[in-house]
């Protein structure tokens, strides 16, 4: 069973790559359509990242356009986005997984932060930062005479009196 649609976040994603290209998508198709062919994910990635698609397809069969997309995703992986965030080419040529396609456009969106060249308009949420703590050596011998209950306790813990139905007979 595919994982379920949300057309809010379609529709965010659409907004986010429209506002990047400063050109209109034609929303009249549905939203697997307008990406489909991959040219306009092509498109995206070299206003983000210029000179890292050579060639777009704009025409051919199917497995010229679904070079557009295979194109799509290297480029976004060079950009940053996590590996585990890229969508297969399937998902999106066959309409397989379209929420991971929306997934990987949000992790776009949110890579963009880590780009301080990047001035556009902000998708998902904001990408967590790095929180370095520093403890004392005070501090660190302290917490090596703390026992953790995190190992669990088996104070009066004992398998004496348990039986699980019938023993198991093992003739030679």
């Amino acid at each position: 069973m595919p994982p379920k649609r949300d057309k809010e976040l379609e529709k965010q994603a659409l907004d986010w790559i429209e506002a990047n290209l400063g050109e209109p998508i034609d929303r009249s198709k549905p939203y697997e359509d307008v990406l489909r062919d991959g040219i306009v994910l092509c498109n995206l990635m070299k206003k983000l990242m210029p000179g890292c698609i050579k060639k777009i397809d704009t025409k051919g069969g199917g497995f010229a356009l679904m070079q557009n997309i295979e194109r799509f995703q290297e480029a976004a992986k060079a950009y940053g986005v996590p590996v585990t965030e890229v969508f297969q080419t399937v998902d999106l040529w066959e309409r397989k997984n379209i929420p991971q396609v929306t997934q990987c456009i949000f992790a776009l969106g949110r890579t963009t932060q880590l780009h301080p060249e990047y001035t556009g308009p902000a998708l998902g949420p904001k990408m967590a930062e790095k929180q370095q703590i520093e403890f004392t050596e005070e501090q660190i011998a302290a917490g090596k005479n703390v026992v953790s209950l995190q190992y669990g306790s088996n104070q009066g813990a004992s398998q004496a009196g348990q039986s699980f139905g019938k023993q198991r007979m093992i003739n030679d």
